[in-house]
């Protein structure tokens, strides 16, 4: 009865998404791949050194592979809502239908997901690739995670699954969070997930799906009741764009807001045509930002050993003389001088006690002072990612729009003043 149902319901005209898209348009193939390779240069040499000097990975664990240099935009999709699979499915590009196993996927270093590895064989499992030969899968990869099941232990599936959304979340270039309009409870999971979305809220969307199903007043109860549940969670001045309609195929249901579902439609593939376009100015701003973090730690690593040789004297304990710093480095103006000497904005500090645990793991005395960084032939780390951050980068940035708008090249828009901004955050 449901697939007669189904056969019988008529499909509504869909043209504006390959019209929004513009994925009829023969448009000249830009040649990005002159971009991506100084882009991975420029990581390769004025980066990567200080990362691994200073072990930047073992504090944040993110470690940026090619494959993540050159990979399409990622769109992912979150939700409470009742999960038809287990699985995170990721939907890419190919020549045929295909479908490719976890395990195959992570072991590819070509491609993005081989960092995925580490979070162990039951979510390999759990990981599964479709190709697709579709035209907007060419320019863009879309990953679908399991449904939110509120109040369900995470040991109960077998693997972290906070780890490996925050893994996919911290590499989204859009994310959109989807709510089934008949089930809006904001559970303990839902509260997590806000949590880990924190510093990506320019990148968050909210769909309100099946929104046709509602009567007008209903729907206007369940809009506001969204904001309420949310607002809590979400605390950003600015809330997040909320795409209101009904997403499948078919026709809207009668005396509906159809006018109204069908420019939310539009407006929602608008903006996943601006990521589109953008993809290599977020690419080179991704690049930037990890670069101002690994920047920041290992001045702050230069700071904490700099300051233990400073406490150290011939009778010194150096164990207790470093505990002492760990734990007080307000004591001994630490982050403090950061702050006052190098152009560090505070909000891009990392947490003091993520220090704790990252000299538990690493003893001071197994790095070294920045002025001890340099080399004849190669330079200085310290001044080759500043280089990086300052000039190399925004030039990059800038050498983009030349063709499209040079009016907007300024450095408001790409952040090439003496001073490193956090621009990826309000792009």
């Amino acid at each position: 009865e449901t697939e007669d149902a189904n056969e019988e319901a008529p499909l509504r005209d869909r043209s504006h998404i390959e019209k929004t898209l513009m994925l009829n348009e023969d448009k000249p193939s830009d040649d990005y791949s002159a971009v991506l390779q100084r882009l991975r240069k420029i990581y390769h040499s004025s980066i990567k050194p200080l990362e691994q000097s200073y072990k930047y990975n073992e504090l944040r664990q993110h470690e940026i592979t090619d494959g993540e240099i050159t990979s399409k935009p990622m769109v992912l999709f979150l939700g409470p809502a009742e999960p038809t699979t287990s699985e995170f499915t990721v939907l890419m590009h190919g020549p045929k239908l295909k479908t490719i196993e976890g395990i195959v996927m992570a072991a590819d270093s070509a491609r993005s997901f081989s960092p995925l590895e580490k979070f162990g064989q039951n979510f390999l499992e759990k990981l599964i690739g479709i190709e697709v030969p579709h035209k907007l899968l060419e320019r863009v990869t879309f990953v679908d995670t399991p449904g939110i099941i509120e109040n369900r232990k995470q040991q109960e599936r077998g693997y972290p699954f906070n780890d490996v959304c925050q893994w996919f979340i911290d590499r989204a270039d859009l994310i959109f969070v989807v709510f089934d309009p008949t089930k809006l409870d904001v559970g303990l999971e839902l509260e997590m997930l806000f949590r880990q979305l924190k510093g990506r809220e320019s990148q968050i969307r909210i769909i309100l799906n099946k929104a046709d199903n509602l009567a007008t007043q209903m729907l206007m109860r369940v809009y506001g009741a969204l904001f309420w549940s949310l607002a809590p969670l979400i605390n950003v001045t600015e809330p997040p764009r909320v795409y209101v309609s009904s997403f499948w195929p078919q026709e809207y249901k009668p005396d509906t807001h159809q006018e109204l579902f069908l420019q939310e439609e539009i407006s929602l593939l608008e903006d996943l045509n601006q990521v589109i376009e953008n993809r290599l100015e977020n690419k080179i701003a991704f690049i930037r930002q990890h670069a101002i973090r690994v920047r920041i730690h290992a001045l702050l690593v230069d700071r904490y050993l700099q300051t233990y040789k400073d406490k150290m004297t011939f009778f010194s304990d150096g164990e207790l003389v470093f505990k002492d710093i760990v734990e007080d480095p307000d004591k001994f103006y630490i982050f403090k001088t950061i702050l006052a000497k190098t152009n560090v904005s505070k909000f891009d500090l990392p947490n003091r006690e993520a220090y704790k645990d990252f000299f538990g793991i690493n003893p001071i005395s197994s790095f070294k002072l920045l002025s001890q960084q340099c080399s004849y032939m190669g330079g200085c780390f310290l001044e080759k990612i500043e280089r990086a951050i300052t000039q190399e980068l925004p030039g990059l940035l800038g050498s983009l729009g030349l063709g499209k708008n040079p009016g907007a090249l300024n450095c408001d828009k790409t952040g090439c003043s003496e001073t490193p901004k956090n621009r990826y955050r309000k792009h």
